[in-house]
């Protein structure tokens, strides 16, 4: 059984380490946990390991986060991965940081690289995973926050929340999207 994991963020050392870019935190947590590496392919950096007999497919488009849907679908079709069977980890601003959120469908929620995705799927039925990255800025200063380093206090957490996410990703293509909710939302 074949699964897509996407780590939504922006290409470019310029976005690395920022709190935009964790979902491409969390997959590259999960390939270095598992001493595989990247390759630079169409529309991303593609990964591939194995976990309890399922193949991951781990993806970081090159897409830029407005226009991920493209590389979603394309790498979709290539693996022949059904729209169940993926799943988009992105941040988000509603949650507090370090926050799991799962969920099996629903709106981008004014999220560019969901919204993207969405389109280019035809559907809102997709799992998703967000990682919440709190909203500590002033009025004015989103872009800014979102597009910025993680402070050294937030810095300090994401080894473990990091390593919390890549269980909940383990348990999503192990036992299924609706007992891993139940387990892992909200912690």
């Amino acid at each position: 059984m074949k699964f897509l994991i996407v780590g939504l963020g922006n290409p470019g050392s310029e976005y690395e380490g920022t709190r935009h870019n964790i979902g491409c935190q969390v997959v590259d947590a999960i390939a270095r946990n598992n001493e595989s590496s990247f390759d630079l392919c169409r529309y991303g950096e593609v990964c591939t390991i194995r976990f309890k007999g399922r193949i991951l497919v781990l993806l970081k488009p090159s897409t830029y986060m407005n226009l991920s849907g493209k590389a979603v679908r394309y790498w979709m079709e290539c693996e022949k991965i059904p729209v169940d069977r993926v799943l988009i980890i992105t941040d988000d601003l509603a949650l507090p940081f370090g926050t799991l959120r799962m969920r099996s469908k629903g709106s981008g929620g004014g999220h560019n690289g969901l919204g993207n995705i969405e389109s280019m799927l035809n559907t809102s039925k997709y799992p998703r995973l967000r990682f919440g990255i709190g909203a500590d800025f002033q009025k004015g200063q989103q872009v800014n926050y979102v597009l910025g380093k993680w402070t050294e206090e937030e810095s300090k957490s994401l080894i473990e929340r990091l390593q919390h996410f890549e269980k909940s990703v383990q348990s999503f293509v192990s036992i299924g999207i609706e007992r891993t909710m139940n387990h892992f939302n909200n912690t």
